[in-house]
């Protein structure tokens, strides 16, 4: 039968489309595609009349969707975007898929019911929509380091300042002690001058002397935390005999002692041990200063050390004020002291010194502390052994 000019206007619209159209019965079976949907699919024309629509879906698709045709077709349809929100995907003839979208309509004639579909290829959106959620992703993450970067920063510019107002109230405080008794020690020895004055210089003499070295210590700690942060120390491993050397250090160390106040040492195990000695001898003079400082006169301090296997243990204990469980969060700042010793000089730089020299030395430090009885500090090294000839 010759089509109509009408009928042949349509045809033409119908497979001159730039979108894919085909046309299921109510069976689901394809009588109409035109050929801009034979070309996204891959087929003839001949392949697909007749064929079920489901023979363009993946096949795990199938099942579910014969449900939702039916549904459809035996409902009062309207026109409408399938699968609104979901993802959907073609199957071409080769089996590749690519995501579509499909908008459905229905027309109804005296003895069936037929189901017009119009299907996009949206490979290209996709992949644009793809590329702008990686570009996303990337900004995000971006400005995820940069606030990470900034907030970091500021951080540390906030704990740069804290060091700062430390440093200063420490030092004003601390270096103006002993610059005090060296001024007024040395002015007064000018006041003295006649011989049988010796002894009230020789008084004066050795408190200089005293805050001379006092500030000698002060500027060490200053410098060596220096060298700590900027990677300036350099460990020099070496045999030692670690109770001999802790025995000559303790004689020098007797001088600062409180009346009263004696230092009680053991060793146990071997006595050769693989370490820095001079970064050794800073850690235990630091820890013994600290145990004098902060114990009362007539108190006991114990040292003790112990090798075995691989590892030396070295402790220091007083009888001292203790430590706050507060304080003992902050122990190893720098210059942090606690509220406990506000009357006692220091730098607050000691501990942090001495954790950071262990550390170097493949170490840690512990510590057990009780307010007004004492506190221990434990060092363990774990690669102090070395076998000796």
């Amino acid at each position: 039968m010759p089509l109509s000019n009408a009928g042949k206007e349509f045809e033409a619209l119908f497979n001159n489309a730039a979108i894919g159209i085909l046309v299921t019965n109510s069976a689901g079976e394809i009588i109409m595609i035109n050929d801009f949907c034979l070309q996204q699919f891959g087929y003839d024309k001949d392949d697909l009349l007749n064929q079920k629509i489901e023979v363009l879906i993946p096949s795990r698709y199938h099942k579910k969707h014969v449900s939702l045709r039916e549904n459809y077709t035996n409902s009062t349809s309207y026109s409408r975007p399938m699968g609104a929100g979901l993802d959907l995907n073609g199957v071409k003839k080769d089996t590749t898929e690519f995501p579509v979208e499909v908008s459905l309509s229905s027309y109804q004639t005296e003895t069936e019911k037929f189901v017009i579909a119009f299907i996009s290829d949206i490979s290209i959106r996709k992949k644009s929509e793809l590329a702008l959620v990686q570009l996303n992703t990337k900004l995000e993450k971006r400005v995820e380091e940069r606030t990470q970067s900034l907030s970091e920063a500021l951080a540390k510019e906030k704990e740069l300042n804290e060091l700062k107002s430390r440093f200063v109230s420490m030092a004003s405080h601390e270096f103006r002690t002993p610059l005090s008794t060296i001024l007024s020690s040395a002015y007064l020895i000018s006041k003295y001058t006649k011989a049988d004055e010796q002894v009230k210089r020789e008084k004066h003499i050795l408190r200089i002397i005293s805050s001379g070295n006092m500030l000698n210590d002060i500027l060490n700690d200053f410098l060596s935390v220096g060298k700590i942060e900027e990677g300036r120390i350099q460990i020099r491993l070496a045999v030692f005999d670690v109770e001999e050397r802790i025995l000559e250090l303790l004689k020098e160390l007797n001088t600062i002692l409180k009346p009263g106040q004696t230092i009680e040492y053991l060793h146990e195990g071997d006595k050769n041990v693989n370490l820095d000695l001079s970064v050794f001898r800073n850690i235990l003079m630091n820890l013994v200063s600290n145990a004098v400082k902060f114990s009362s006169e007539g108190k006991v301090i114990k040292i003790a050390t112990m090798q075995k296997g691989k590892e030396l243990t070295l402790s220091v204990a007083d009888q001292g004020i203790g430590i706050s469980a507060a304080d003992q969060e902050h122990l190893f700042e720098r210059f942090f002291r606690g509220e406990n010793v506000s009357n006692i000089q220091g730098t607050g730089l000691g501990l942090h010194i001495v954790a950071k020299y262990a550390e170097l030395m493949h170490g840690s430090v512990s510590y057990a502390s009780k307010i007004n009885e004492g506190t221990t500090f434990t060092l363990h090294f774990y690669k102090a052994f070395k076998h000796t000839p």
